[in-house]
């Protein structure tokens, strides 16, 4: 556990002050709850595909019964899985801050789980089912033949997870809200990213463009390292309780940190 002061004095002041910060989270933070990465959830029975064979509209056009039982497994890891320290640091913060946006590249949503309310999902929730057709929400359908996808109760297409596919553009008002958000924050917390997917990764210049205080949570150096004004290295689970214990000391948490 991190005990010794993890910011500056001026920085810890700064973030006391601040009126709307912003938090954009990655993969790294979820990693800590035992989800793997993208990349690396290729292993087993999925180690011989190439993430874009499971996860683009065209394997889904092609073979929907391969994406389907790949997005399933994924759906069985993620359910397998509960927020972590640095999930539940996150909850505290927006609980001090006037005005605190969550932007997340995460699909897993365990934001919402750990307590967390004000979350603008950028890559989707794969725990959320649409049809291909119309988007309809599904909460329910009837199992499917071996090797093929479920169909909507509603229009007969077939089903999907309502995440973000290669090649596919983010939702619109989603990703029209983070970037107001970017732009209009005091300071922007950058964690368990790499910095590298866009546009995502244009959020932290956009903050910095516009006079926030950008300071990066990752246990490795990043691209993003050399723009950041404060980097934290270590993983978020540890970092993020020590930074809202250090910036908000007199304040009750509820719940341990």
């Amino acid at each position: 556990m991190t005990t010794q002061p993890l910011l500056a004095p001026e920085v810890q002041r700064y973030l006391q002050r601040a009126q709307r910060i912003v938090a954009l989270t990655g993969a790294g933070i979820s990693a800590e709850s035992g989800i793997p990465t993208f990349r690396d959830a290729q292993t087993g029975l999925w180690a011989r595909y190439n993430p874009q064979e499971l996860a683009s509209p065209e394997a889904l056009a092609t073979n929907p019964g391969l994406v389907w039982a790949w997005y399933t497994w994924r759906r069985g890891l993620v359910k397998q899985a509960a927020p972590n320290p640095g999930h539940l640091a996150l909850a505290e913060m927006e609980r001090r801050v006037p005005q605190f946006t969550l932007i997340t590249q995460n699909v897993d949503g365990l934001h919402q789980q750990a307590g967390s309310q004000n979350v603008l999902e950028l890559h989707g929730n794969i725990m959320r089912t649409v049809c291909v057709a119309h988007r309809h929400p599904v909460t329910q359908w009837e199992p499917a033949p071996e090797g093929e996808a479920p169909k909507c109760p509603i229009c007969g297409s077939v089903l999907r997870p309502d995440v973000v596919l290669f090649g596919e553009n983010l939702p619109t008002d989603v990703f029209q809200q983070a970037l107001e958000a970017s732009r209009t924050c005091d300071a922007m917390l950058v964690i368990g990213t790499s910095g590298v997917v866009y546009p995502a990764a244009a959020l932290p210049g956009l903050a910095k463009e516009n006079g926030a205080l950008v300071i990066e949570i990752n246990p490795q150096e990043t691209p993003l390292s050399a723009e950041a004004d404060v980097c934290l290295r270590g993983p978020a689970g540890e970092i993020l309780p020590a930074l809202v214990r250090q910036v908000w000391p007199d304040q009750p948490t509820t719940q341990k940190l």
